[in-house]
């Protein structure tokens, strides 16, 4: 019994200290703040003051750090691969266009030099260096630009596509701006695909003699735009490429030197041509005729017969571009030729056959009829003078 009681005594205290302090710290946190409240309540508010930057534990910095490591460790790999598939699609395409480049430049070089030492003598004359050097760079650059365009064009558009960019309204864009700017600029574009079929057909090149319809003359320069022509007199032409509807070249294949010799409709025609050749032969076997003649000076016959005059056609195939050359020295020697046989060239006013001058005209030196003639037609009398009012009475 005393066991016990004495346990219950000594368990007994404990249990009322423990309520005690338990309600102490119920009571105590309410009483401070109503005495907190009234005191707030009583005194005026003081000024909101503000507030100093939080600066993160080190435990929120332990845990951003966790998190942005785990994010790149979850998405690194997709990294790596789009990283490696941008960087093999620029390596490709740069290999590619380097490629494409140098074989278009080996293909050109080689056509430049085929052209030039292949074939017959005639193709080696119709095309000179100047003119196989600006056509051979002109078709190089613009199979260069084409190439390279289509390839980098479509190695921006697979990496645009690596991002997963949706490339259809880039697309969409782009074509509606391509239809915009090549109906702005229809003239150009007509110009430039006229100047590089011109260059890829071989329609002209420098130093040829064309006939462009606008305008005609030699041509010093061949572009993709504008042709520039040297006229007679010396003036340089920018003709648009896109402008020129036909084009006659005097320079390509051979040309044909036309001579019209006009004699007496009495002549010998025997005479007359065996003068003729004779003078055919001689200018063919003369330096530098020879060369710019490429075949014989022929006498085609009598081209027109008249009552006092007859015409006798003279041709012969030259060179190209030489044939108003051959046309001024084979008149040259036709006519001391003529000369010395005897044979008068006629032209322009009708000559008697019999060779003398032709009798003057009598009435060359008489004035027409006039109506102011006659003294007592109206019109003398209109215009004779009114004589002065007498004074005398």
């Amino acid at each position: 019994m005393d066991r016990t009681s004495d346990r219950t005594a000594q368990d007994g205290p404990p249990h009322l200290e423990v309520s005690a302090v338990s309600l102490s710290a119920a009571v105590l946190p309410l009483l401070a703040a109503g005495s907190s409240s009234a005191s707030a309540a009583s005194s005026p508010s003081p000024s909101p003051t503000p507030s100093a930057p939080t600066v993160p534990s080190l435990r929120e910095a332990h845990d951003s750090a966790t998190n942005a490591a785990g994010w790149v460790e979850e998405n690194w790999s997709t990294w790596l691969a789009i990283g490696l598939r941008v960087l093999l699609i620029v390596v490709i395409a740069v290999v590619l266009r380097a490629v494409v480049r140098r074989a278009i430049s080996k293909f050109i070089a080689r056509m430049n030099r085929r052209t030039g030492t292949s074939g017959t003598a005639l193709s080696g004359l119709l095309v000179n260096a100047e003119r196989r050097r600006q056509r051979s760079e002109a078709i190089g650059s613009v199979l260069r630009s084409v190439a390279s365009f289509l390839i980098l064009g479509t190695a921006a558009l697979m990496v645009l596509g690596t991002f997963q960019i949706n490339l259809a309204p880039l697309l969409a864009s782009a074509g509606v701006a391509g239809v915009a700017i090549g109906f702005g600029a229809r003239n150009l574009v007509t110009d430039f695909l006229s100047g590089v079929f011109m260059i890829l057909e071989d329609q002209y090149g420098v130093g040829d003699s064309i006939d462009a319809g606008v305008a005609s003359g030699e041509v010093i320069e061949v572009g993709l735009r504008v042709t520039k022509l040297r006229g007679a007199d010396g003036e340089i032409w920018y003709v648009r490429n896109g402008e020129v509807k036909r084009i006659g070249n005097l320079s390509q294949g051979w040309s044909t030197a036309g001579v019209d010799v006009t004699v007496r409709s009495d002549e010998d025609l025997d005479k007359v041509k065996e003068t003729l050749t004779a003078v055919g032969e001689r200018m063919s076997k003369e330096e530098p005729w020879n060369e710019m003649l490429w075949g014989p000076i022929e006498t085609l016959g009598l081209d027109s017969v008249l009552l006092d005059s007859m015409v006798v056609r003279v041709s012969a195939k030259t060179m190209p571009g030489k044939s108003l050359t051959v046309e001024r020295e084979l008149r040259w020697r036709i006519k001391r030729a003529f000369d010395a046989a005897g044979i008068a060239i006629v032209g322009g006013a009708t000559v008697p056959l019999d060779g003398a001058p032709a009798a003057a005209d009598p009435t060359a030196g008489v004035a027409a009829p006039s109506a102011y003639a006659s003294t007592v037609s109206p019109q003398s009398i209109a215009a004779s003078p009114i004589p002065p009012p007498s004074t005398s009475k």
